[in-house]
C-alpha cells in the first residue's frame, strides 16, 4: 500500500474524531471546517515522521490537538465573541430536545476550559484511559487525574446552578 493510500485510509477511519476536535475547539460551523483542514493538511505533513511506535489514533489525537491549539492561538481574540446563544452543535443521533440542551451546555462550559483541561476532557469523553491521555498530552498521568478531578468538579458547579446559588456541591 502507497504511503498516500495509507493515509486516506487513516483519514477515513478517523474522520469523525477529526471533528470532534473541530468541534471543541471551535465554535462556528466554518471555523470547524477550516479547522477540519488544517488538521488533515497538518497529519498530511508529518505522516512521513509517524513512527508507528504509538496507535495511529493517539498519533492523530496529538496532532489534531496541537494544531487545534495553534489554530486557537492564533485567533484567541475572536473566540471569546460569540454569544452563547448563537453556539450551535450538530448530533444527528439526538432528537431529544433536553439532551440536546445539556449536551450544548456541556460543550459551552469546556469552551470555557483553558487549553490544556479542554483537551484533556475532550480525551476522557472518548473513552481515553489516564495512561493514554498523559502519552497524548505529554504530562503526568497523576497529574492528568488531578486535573480531571478538577475539571469535574469545574463543570459539575457550572452545569448544576442550584449547587453555586446555594454554595453546595
Amino acid at each position: 500500500m502507497s504511503k498516500e493510500e495509507e493515509f486516506v485510509n487513516l483519514i477515513h477511519a478517523n474522520q469523525g474524531l477529526i471533528y470532534k476536535i473541530a468541534t471543541i475547539y471551535a465554535k462556528e460551523q466554518a471555523e470547524q471546517d477550516d479547522l477540519y483542514q488544517e488538521i488533515v493538511y497538518q497529519t498530511w505533513k508529518s505522516f512521513a515522521h509517524f513512527k508507528k511506535s504509538s496507535k495511529p489514533s493517539t498519533w492523530l489525537y496529538r496532532v489534531g490537538m496541537n494544531t487545534a491549539i495553534t489554530h486557537l492561538n492564533k485567533t484567541k481574540k475572536q473566540l471569546n465573541t460569540l454569544p452563547f446563544d448563537q453556539i450551535t452543535i450538530q448530533f444527528s443521533e439526538s432528537n431529544d430536545s433536553v439532551k440536546e440542551e445539556r449536551i450544548q451546555l456541556l460543550y459551552a462550559q469546556i469552551r470555557k476550559l483553558n487549553l490544556l483541561d479542554r483537551g484533556i476532557i475532550f480525551l476522557f469523553l472518548e473513552d481515553k484511559s489516564y495512561e493514554e491521555i498523559a502519552e497524548i498530552s505529554g504530562i503526568s498521568v497523576s497529574n492528568v487525574g488531578t486535573r480531571m478531578s478538577r475539571i469535574r468538579q469545574k463543570l459539575k458547579s457550572e452545569m448544576n446552578p442550584k449547587s453555586k446559588e446555594y454554595g453546595t456541591r
